[in-house]
């Protein structure tokens, strides 16, 4: 069976005036249908970028994207658009809820960009925000929620359309600890249960080690891509050797 995401020698690159940032520098890498993967790295090294282009928000400048066997570069807007609204599902660290619309509407909203009516949308939305642990909170607005609820709604809206892959940008990087274990419960509960694909960007050792697979970017390269229990050791390795350079 093919990989449900593969990319070849995927490369971007972002004029700044005069100065060329290369964001991403022939990134080869594929991931099953199914899988739970953490993509990890010092700010700069690319991994946010590989995401944008992963979600469709963005175009390498050179380089395949093969999503579910087809080739992303030659989609159009329109296509572009439905595949995000039909196949990926976004979360990101500062959740992006309209702070006038409640729980409810802000989960219902993607519904509203379909181009068929949903039938039971309103009783979907319910189901959603009851799944990751808000019945009873539909009609709060954001204001009323703390930030660990605030991902919850963020998270119910990304299942609405029932995507097959989830991407989060950081989806703990605002909250504590404790808030963020259980932040991740519900994304190892997908995972395990409905077999949603989940990719996630964090700093967090702690957090990456709910996922299957880190694999880790430096410099717009993949440097390592590991299953948890060997990237573990190999990350913790890294750095205490950057913390004895530090240190002379």
């Amino acid at each position: 069976m093919a990989p449900l995401i593969e990319v070849r020698n995927l490369t971007k690159t972002y004029q700044l005036g005069e100065v060329t940032v290369r964001a991403l520098q022939g990134v080869t890498l594929a991931i099953e249908r199914g899988s739970f993967v953490a993509v990890m790295g010092p700010s700069g090294s690319g991994k946010s970028t590989f995401m944008n282009l992963l979600g469709c928000l963005d175009r390498p400048t050179s380089g395949r994207y093969l999503l579910d066997g087809v080739p992303v570069e030659t989609l159009d807007r329109d296509q572009l658009a439905e595949i995000r609204n039909r196949k990926i599902g976004f979360i990101f660290q500062t959740f992006n809820l309209l702070p006038r619309m409640t729980a409810f509407e802000n989960v219902e909203l993607p519904l509203l960009y379909k181009s068929a009516e949903t039938p039971n949308a309103a009783a979907l939305a319910q189901r959603m925000l009851a799944a990751v642990g808000l019945a009873g909170r539909e009609s709060s607005l954001p204001s009323q929620l703390s930030g660990g609820q605030q991902q919850r709604v963020a998270i119910a809206r990304a299942l609405i359309n029932r995507p097959e892959i989830l991407l989060a940008d950081e989806p703990t990087g605002q909250l504590d600890t404790h808030t963020g274990a259980e932040i991740m419960e519900i994304f190892v509960r997908l995972h395990r249960d409905r077999g949603i694909t989940v990719l996630l960007v964090t700093h967090s050792d702690e957090i990456a080690a709910y996922a299957e697979r880190i694999i880790g970017f430096r410099d717009g390269r993949v440097v390592s891509d590991e299953p948890v229990g060997i990237a573990a050791g190999l990350l913790n390795g890294q750095r205490e050797r950057e913390a004895r350079e530090g240190a002379r």
